[in-house]
C-alpha cells in the first residue's frame, strides 16, 4: 500500500539557470549544465517494451543533467513542503495515510509492552521483510532481473515483500522501474528536487483512481500485471498482515502470557514495519542527498554509508543507479551489501543462477 503510485508534482523540474526540463509534447528531458542539446527520453522505444525502465543502466541516451554540487544543497533548497505540492492536500488517499499512521502509532505504544523475546523477534523479521522481501525480491529480482530462479522462489520472496506493509509487488515494482526511467527529472514519483519530505513520504498521499493505478501498472509493470500468483498476492495484501498478526499475538499468549502476546504483536509488526519503511525510503530520499558519488550518472543518487548499513546494502544508490541489474551494490570493500550476500547463498545451493555479477550497460567513470 505504501507504494502506491504517485506522479511527481506538475510543475518542470528547474536546472540551476532556472530553465525547465520537460518540453512542450510533455516527454521529460535532461538539461546539461553546458547548455547543449536537449536529449529526449523515448518511453515508447524497444528498451521500454516490457516495462523495465531502462533496467540495464542508465538512460544512455541522456544528456547528464544538472546535478548540485553540495552534497547538502539539495536538503536546503526548499521547504519540505515544496509550495507546489499544496494542490495535492485537499485530495488524500485516506486509505494509504489511515494506514501508515495506524503502524507508527502502534510502534509508539511498543516501548509499553517491552519483552526481550518481542524485540528478538521484531530483529529477524526486519531482516526477512526488509531484506529477503524488499531488496532481494521486490528491488533486485522482480524490478530488476538481477538473477534467475524457481517460480516457487519468486511468489515466496513477492509475498515477503508484501509483509514488509510496503505495498504490493505489482504497485512496487511499476514505481521503482518508473523511478528509473525519470530518476531526478519531471516524472519521477519521488525525487527530493521536489522536497527533502515530498521524498521520503509524502509522494504517498496524493490520491490516484483506479483508471490511473491500473494504467500505470500495465505500463510499467506489464509482466507483473499477467502474473496470476503476482496478482493474487496485490489482492490479499492486508489479509497477510491480518494473519501474521494474529499469529504474533495468540502465538505469545499460548506459550507464555497476553502481555507477551502483545509484545510480539507490536514489537513483530508495527515497530519491525516502522524500521524497514523508514530504511528503505530513505533510499528514496536521503541518498539523492548526502553523500558520495563512485560514478558520474544521469542523476543525483549518491552511496551513503549509514542508510547502506541500515537497509541491507540498498545505501550504496550510486552504485545501483549506474549499474541498475548488476545484483551486488556495494563495489568497494567497504561497501557491505548483505542483501548480495545472501543472492550468493542462494546460488550456491542451486536456487540462484544467472546472477548478473558483472557491469552491464552503464558508464564507468569515475566521480
Amino acid at each position: 500500500m505504501t507504494s502506491k503510485t504517485s506522479h511527481s508534482p506538475k510543475q518542470s523540474r528547474r536546472s540551476k539557470a532556472g530553465k525547465s526540463v520537460s518540453t512542450a509534447s510533455g516527454h521529460p528531458t535532461a538539461q546539461p549544465a553546458n547548455g547543449g542539446r536537449h536529449a529526449q527520453i523515448d518511453v515508447d522505444a524497444d528498451e521500454f517494451a516490457f516495462g523495465r525502465s531502462a533496467i540495464g543502466g542508465p538512460q544512455s541516451e541522456v544528456e547528464r543533467h544538472d546535478r548540485v554540487g553540495g552534497e547538502t544543497a539539495l536538503a536546503n533548497d526548499a521547504d519540505p513542503l515544496h509550495q507546489h505540492t499544496g494542490q495535492h492536500w485537499s485530495d488524500l488517499d485516506w486509505p494509504v495515510v489511515i494506514w501508515i499512521g495506524l503502524i507508527h502509532a502502534a510502534a509508539l505504544v511498543a516501548p509499553f509492552f517491552f519483552s526481550w523475546s518481542g524485540l528478538a523477534i521484531c530483529v529477524v523479521l526486519s531482516w526477512a521483510t526488509g531484506s529477503l522481501g524488499v531488496c532481494l525480491g521486490y528491488h533486485r529480482l522482480l524490478t530488476h532481473g538481477s538473477f534467475s530462479t524457481t517460480r516457487a522462489v519468486k511468489m515466496f520472496y513477492a509475498w515477503m515483500g508484501g509483509v514488509s506493509g510496503e505495498g504490493s509487488a505489482l504497485h512496487w515494482v511499476a514505481n521503482h522501474r518508473k523511478h528509473h526511467a525519470f530518476s531526478d527529472i519531471e516524472g519521477d514519483p519521488h525525487t527530493p528536487y521536489d522536497g527533502g519530505v515530498w521524498s521520503h513520504i509524502l509522494w504517498m498521499f496524493p490520491r490516484r483512481d483506479a483508471a490511473e493505478l491500473d494504467a500505470h501498472c500495465r505500463r510499467w509493470a506489464p509482466d507483473l500485471y499477467k502474473d496470476p500468483g503476482i496478482l493474487f498476492l496485490h489482492k490479499t495484501f492486508l489479509l497477510w498482515h491480518v494473519v501474521i498478526g494474529a499469529a504474533l499475538l495468540f502465538a505469545g499468549a499460548a506459550i507464555y502470557d497476553w502481555r507477551t502476546g502483545v509484545s510480539w504483536l507490536l514489537w513483530g509488526l508495527a515497530v519491525r514495519m516502522v524500521y524497514v519503511f523508514h530504511v528503505t525510503w530513505f533510499v528514496n530520499s536521503a541518498t539523492h542527498i548526502w553523500g558520495y558519488r563512485n560514478y558520474e550518472t544521469n542523476d543525483n543518487s549518491r552511496n551513503l554509508w549509514w542508510v547502506g548499513l541500515l537497509a541491507f546494502g540498498e545505501g550504496w544508490h550510486n552504485n545501483h543507479h549506474a549499474f541498475q541489474r548488476m545484483a551486488k551494490h556495494g563495489h568497494r570493500w567497504w561497501e557491505f551489501d548483505t542483501t548480495y550476500w545472501m543472492i550468493l547463498v542462494m546460488e550456491k545451493l542451486g536456487l540462484a543462477w544467472n546472477v548478473v555479477k558483472t557491469p552491464r550497460g552503464g558508464r564507468t567513470t569515475v566521480a
